[in-house]
């Protein structure tokens, strides 16, 4: 049929045959399924699996200033700080016993078989030591020498022991605060009252 000839039956009214209706194609296509959706309750992506990332404190979580995050760290620096000088302070404390323990061991392997205490002695001599009146029993002769600084007075384990002045210069060599009793001959007499074998203080008297 020539287009004249068509054109003329569609001036009469004739309508054109219609076209075959085409078919879906069957085929899968990759990329259509691709971009289909999941189907019905599948789970959304989730940020960094192919969903778009999730802006920051999009949980309401309000953002610390510059000002809050510098006293952070002040508080951590000072608590770290104040950690260092407990536990300084403890090894120093530790380390200061541990000497105490060996000069005291010292001390008592130096003192042995030296101290020359007289068991018969009477005369109570005084002196002040470690906040209190202590005293240790001499004789008279050795009363003498004591307050000449010619002996002195050691403590070990809560005993008083009379020993030389050279024995006596080394214990405190070894551990000073056993030192009980050291006599300055030169020293004025009103600095050691208790010197005066007349004077006679209280057993039971404490300072």
């Amino acid at each position: 049929m020539t287009d004249s000839l068509r054109d003329q039956l569609l001036g009469l009214g004739f309508k054109p045959a219609p076209k075959p209706e085409r078919k879906p194609d069957r085929r899968p296509d990759p990329r259509r399924d691709a971009q289909k959706p999941a189907g019905k309750g599948a789970a959304h992506p989730k940020p960094g699996q192919g969903g778009k990332p999730r802006p920051p404190h999009a949980a309401g979580k309000p953002k610390r200033s510059q000002e809050d995050i510098d006293l952070a760290k002040a508080y951590a620096i000072r608590a770290q700080r104040e950690k260092d000088e407990r536990i300084e302070a403890e090894r120093v404390k530790q380390e200061e016993a541990r000497v105490r323990r060996e000069a005291k061991a010292r001390l008592d392997a130096f003192l042995k078989d030296k101290a020359l205490n007289d068991a018969d002695a009477d005369i109570a001599r005084h002196f002040p030591y470690g906040g209190k009146i202590k005293r240790i029993y001499v004789n008279a002769e050795q009363l003498k020498a004591l307050n000449k600084g010619d002996l002195g007075v050691v403590q070990q384990n809560g005993r008083y022991l009379l020993v030389t002045a050279p024995v006596l210069a080394e214990a405190e060599a070894i551990f000073a605060p056993a030192v009980a009793l050291k006599v300055d001959p030169d020293a004025p007499a009103d600095q050691d009252p208790y010197a005066d074998p007349q004077y006679q203080v209280p057993d039971d008297l404490v300072w």
